[in-house]
């Protein structure tokens, strides 16, 4: 685990691929090129969300935020296909996952999509554990879906339209937020709502963190 500092969820930029493409190789093992990655934030149907944070340590000039999460979804007629959804090794076991997962559910919700599914490997415990946190269900099983032969099990998270879906957001934001700050993580307390966090009030936090 390292320091942790200021924290943000936003759409990235063209300037961002060589850090996403890097952060995959690490935790996703290289699952899209950078090709696949600027198709991604080029596509209409596409919902693309990177986690960054600031460096805590003081340095002169003005503060780089790294890219430490990856996250997106397709948009698929009714419904939110989460397609990756990464968090740097170094970062992992605080929270930024369901910080993230959050976000792009929130987009989901804004985008009035219906439902939210999704394919995790039948190994990764973890992960399915932070999906039924979220009320994601199993529904199936892909056979040898992988490339080295691993089965996926089907995921799926219904009623995103639902008058309580909001409420039940909300409900979930709450104790991550505590999470996080416990570990000295500088986060908001709310999402926006489309799950990202405009440009203008990203530099706006920015420059508060660099004051500090």
């Amino acid at each position: 685990m390292v320091l942790a500092g200021a924290l943000f969820c936003h759409s990235p930029s063209i300037e961002d691929l060589p850090a996403i493409v890097s952060l995959d190789q690490r935790c996703l093992g290289g699952l899209w090129s950078e090709n696949g990655y600027r198709r991604e934030m080029d596509s209409p149907n596409s919902l693309f969300r990177v986690l960054s944070t600031v460096d805590p340590a003081p340095s002169p000039g003005p503060s780089t935020p790294s890219i430490i999460g990856i996250g997106c979804l397709w948009a698929i007629l009714d419904e939110a296909h989460i397609t990756i959804l990464g968090i740097d090794p170094l970062y992992q076991g605080q929270g930024l996952g369901q910080w993230l997962l959050l976000h792009l559910l929130q987009a989901a919700h804004h985008q009035q999509l219906q439902h939210a599914t999704l394919e995790v490997r039948a190994s990764n415990t973890p992960a399915q554990k932070l999906y039924q946190k979220f009320g994601f269900q199993q529904v199936g099983c892909r056979r040898r879906y992988y490339s080295d032969g691993e089965d996926a099990l089907l995921l799926w998270r219904s009623g995103l339209q639902n008058t309580d879906f909001l409420q039940q957001l909300i409900q979930w934001q709450a104790p991550i937020v505590i999470r996080l700050r416990h570990q000295g993580w500088h986060v908001d307390d709310e999402i926006c709502n489309d799950g990202n966090c405009s440009e203008n009030r990203m530099i706006k936090n920015l420059n508060s963190f660099d004051k500090n």
